[in-house]
C-alpha cells in the first residue's frame, strides 16, 4: 500500500470517527440526575404524605422500579440487599407537586409572550412540581411536543398535561385564536385533540354557545375543560358543564349589576364587585353551592395576583431572569406599589377568603401559579411560594400541602397512581431540608426531586438555567 493511499485511509477513518462522535447534549435529562437504581431506601425522613394527614417521624420509603414499595417506621422497615440507601435525618419527604395553572411562556415584552419551554420545565421540576397542567398555550405544537419528549426520558421536567391553544372569541391578543362560532370551536378542539392537546382553556370573551360545543367536544374526547373566563359567568360555565375555574373567584362577573349576556364588561369591573362582595352572604354561598354540586373545581393562582398587589414581598426566583427581564418586573412592581387605589389591597385578602369558604364547603381546590401579568412568577419558586399564600390564606401546612398535590392528583383523575405517598403509588417525591408541616417555608429548600423513582438534583436544574430564563 503506497503512503498516499494510507494517508487517504487514515483520513477516512478521522472524518468517520469525527462524524459519529457526538458531543455531550446539554439538555439532556441525564446531565441532573444524582440518583438512579432499581432500588433506593430513603431512611429516617419524616413523611408529609399529602393527604392532610399529620407528619409521621422516622420513616423508611423504599423505591423499586419507580413505585413506591414499602413505607413504614425505620425501626421496622429494613432497607432491602443491595439498595441504594440515603439517609434523611432531620428532612422530609413530601409527594411532587401536582400544579394546575402553569405555562410554558412569559411576559418578554408589552402584551408578549416569549418561549421558555426548556429553562421553566427544568425549573418546575427543581421547585418539586412533578406534574403538570399548562393551562393555556401560546406556542401551538411545542407544549405537546415537549411534553412527548419528557415522558421519553430525553429532557428533564413534569409530566406534562399538554392543553391546546386557548379557546376564545374576538380578542385583541397578538398570540391567541379568534375562535366565532361553534362549528370553528369544535374543529378546534378537534384539530388539537388529534395532534395530542390533553386539555382545552377558554378565555375571556367567548360566547356560551361557543364555550358549549367545546365542552362537548373535549367531554366526548375523555378531555377536561377550565376556563379564565369574563363574558360567561361562573353559574353560567357550571350549567354548561365546565370541569374547572381559574383564579379563584377573582375574573368572577356573576355579580356586576349591568352584565350584558356573552359580553365581557371589564376585568377590572369584575374585580371590583368581588372585593366588595360580602364573603358571607347569600349570593356568594349559592354560587359556591352550584360548583360543589356540579363538580366544578377552582384553581388558586394567588401568586399572580400577589406581584401586583402593593405592599407584598418580592417574588422569589428574580435572579434566573435575564436582567432585562428582572429589571422590567422591578419596574412595574414600583408601579404598582405607588398606585393608592390598586383594587388588590382589597380583593387579594378577599379571594383568599372566599377559596377557603370554598374548601371548608366542600369544594375541590386547587394550585397553580399563572407565570403571566407583568413577570415576577417563575417556575417552581413561585409553586413553593403559592403553598405559602395559601397557609396566608387560612389552611394549616398540611392542608395547603395537599391542595398542591393529592387535589391536583384527584381533578385530573390520577390519585390513585401519583398525588400521596403510599405503597403502591409512584416515587414522585420531594425531599426536603427542613419541617414544611411546621414552617411552610421550608418548601423552598428543596434537595433531592424524584419522578418516577429516579432522583434529579435541584442545585443543577437551576444553575443551568440562572440569568438566561427569557431566552429560551
Amino acid at each position: 500500500m503506497t503512503k498516499t493511499l494510507v494517508a487517504v485511509c487514515t483520513l477516512l477513518v478521522a472524518l468517520t470517527v469525527l462524524a459519529y462522535a457526538q458531543p455531550p447534549n446539554p439538555n439532556a435529562a441525564a446531565n441532573f440526575i444524582t440518583i438512579n437504581a432499581p432500588l433506593v431506601a430513603l431512611t429516617h425522613a419524616r413523611v408529609i404524605d399529602g393527604t392532610g394527614a399529620p407528619p409521621r417521624e422516622d420513616q423508611t420509603i423504599v423505591m423499586r422500579g419507580g413505585a413506591i414499595a414499602a413505607l413504614g417506621d425505620s425501626a421496622r422497615t429494613p432497607s432491602p440487599a443491595g439498595a441504594t440507601v440515603v439517609d434523611l435525618s432531620g428532612k422530609s419527604v413530601i409527594p411532587g407537586l401536582v400544579m394546575l395553572h402553569e405555562h410554558l411562556y412569559y411576559p418578554t415584552g408589552p402584551g408578549i409572550y416569549g418561549n421558555v419551554a426548556i429553562s421553566f420545565s427544568r425549573l418546575y421540576l427543581a421547585g418539586g412540581v412533578t406534574t403538570m397542567r399548562t393551562a393555556g398555550n401560546v406556542n401551538g405544537i411545542e407544549d405537546i411536543n415537549l411534553s412527548r419528549r419528557i415522558a421519553s426520558g430525553e429532557l428533564a421536567g413534569p409530566d406534562i398535561d399538554a392543553t391546546m391553544p386557548y379557546v376564545n372569541g374576538e380578542n385583541t391578543f397578538l398570540q391567541m385564536h379568534a375562535i366565532r362560532t361553534p362549528d370553528e370551536t369544535r374543529a378546534h378542539v378537534k384539530y388539537w385533540a388529534d395532534q395530542g392537546a390533553t386539555s382545552v382553556k377558554a378565555y375571556m370573551q367567548i360566547s356560551r354557545a361557543s364555550l358549549k360545543a367545546a365542552i362537548d367536544e373535549a367531554h366526548a374526547r375523555h378531555l377536561k375543560v377550565t376556563g379564565h373566563l369574563c363574558s360567561v359567568t361562573y353559574a353560567e360555565a357550571a350549567d354548561l358543564g365546565i370541569d374547572n375555574l381559574e383564579h379563584g373567584f377573582m375574573p368572577a362577573t356573576d355579580f356586576v349589576a349591568d352584565k350584558r349576556p356573552d359580553v365581557c364588561p371589564g376585568q377590572a369591573t369584575g374585580q371590583r364587585t368581588i372585593a366588595a362582595l360580602d364573603e358571607h352572604g347569600a349570593p356568594i354561598a349559592a354560587l359556591m353551592k352550584k360548583l360543589i354540586d356540579k363538580h366544578v373545581a377552582l384553581t388558586s393562582t394567588l401568586t399572580v395576583f400577589e406581584t401586583f398587589t402593593p405592599g407584598t414581598p418580592l417574588p422569589p426566583g428574580l435572579d434566573v431572569l435575564t436582567p432585562s427581564l428582572k429589571d422590567a418586573f422591578l419596574r412595574a412592581r414600583e408601579r404598582a406599589n405607588a398606585n393608592p387605589q390598586s383594587v388588590y389591597r382589597a380583593l387579594l385578602p378577599k379571594d383568599m377568603a372566599l377559596e377557603r369558604a370554598f374548601a371548608r364547603a366542600g369544594g375541590l381546590l386547587v394550585a397553580g401559579t399563572d407565570p403571566t401579568g407583568s413577570g415576577g412568577v417563575v417556575a417552581g419558586f413561585s409553586n413553593q411560594r403559592q403553598l405559602e399564600l395559601l397557609v396566608e390564606a387560612g389552611f394549616t401546612p398540611v392542608e395547603a400541602i395537599a391542595i398542591g398535590t393529592l387535589n391536583g392528583a384527584k381533578y385530573l383523575g390520577r390519585d390513585a397512581r401519583i398525588g400521596s405517598i403510599a405503597v403502591g403509588k409512584r416515587a414522585d417525591l420531594v425531599v426536603v431540608n427542613g419541617n414544611p408541616a411546621a414552617t411552610i417555608a421550608d418548601v423552598r429548600k428543596v434537595e433531592t426531586v424524584f419522578k418516577n423513582g429516579v432522583g434529579f438534583d435541584h442545585d443543577k436544574l437551576v444553575a443551568s438555567v440562572s440569568g438566561q430564563v427569557g431566552i429560551w
